[in-house]
């Protein structure tokens, strides 16, 4: 694997979440297509790239600052998925599995940008 990224637990987990997000919208409401479906698979890819652009070769604090806007849109990816819940879009225990996954990725994010110099 040539890059960093493709090495980090972390960006390992927010990737396959982000497929797991893109496989759920499918079952949303064709009326949501450009609102609530677009802004959940935006802020979830947004999780993975800011992790892998962080990532690269950047000083310390750069790699922070990218890290901190992958947890603002790992927060965003949940409350989508609070909405979404809420609308009847998603069932209970597909929402708790996600929920719970993205709790842990954003542990993830919060410990890996912490145990930065």
């Amino acid at each position: 694997m040539p890059f960093k990224f493709e090495t980090l637990r972390v960006w390992q987990l927010a990737f396959d979440l982000a497929d797991e997000i893109h496989c759920t919208v499918q079952g949303f409401p064709k009326a949501e297509m450009f609102s609530l479906s677009h802004q959940i698979k935006r802020a979830a890819d947004s999780v993975v790239l800011n992790i892998a652009e962080g990532s690269t070769g950047s000083t310390n604090p750069e790699t922070k600052r990218f890290l901190n806007i992958a947890l603002k849109s790992a927060i965003e990816t949940v409350a989508c998925l609070m909405m979404a819940k809420r609308r009847t879009y998603i069932a209970d225990t597909p929402y708790q599995q996600l929920y719970t996954r993205y709790e842990q990725l954003c542990k993830m994010i919060t410990a890996y940008r912490n145990s930065l110099p």
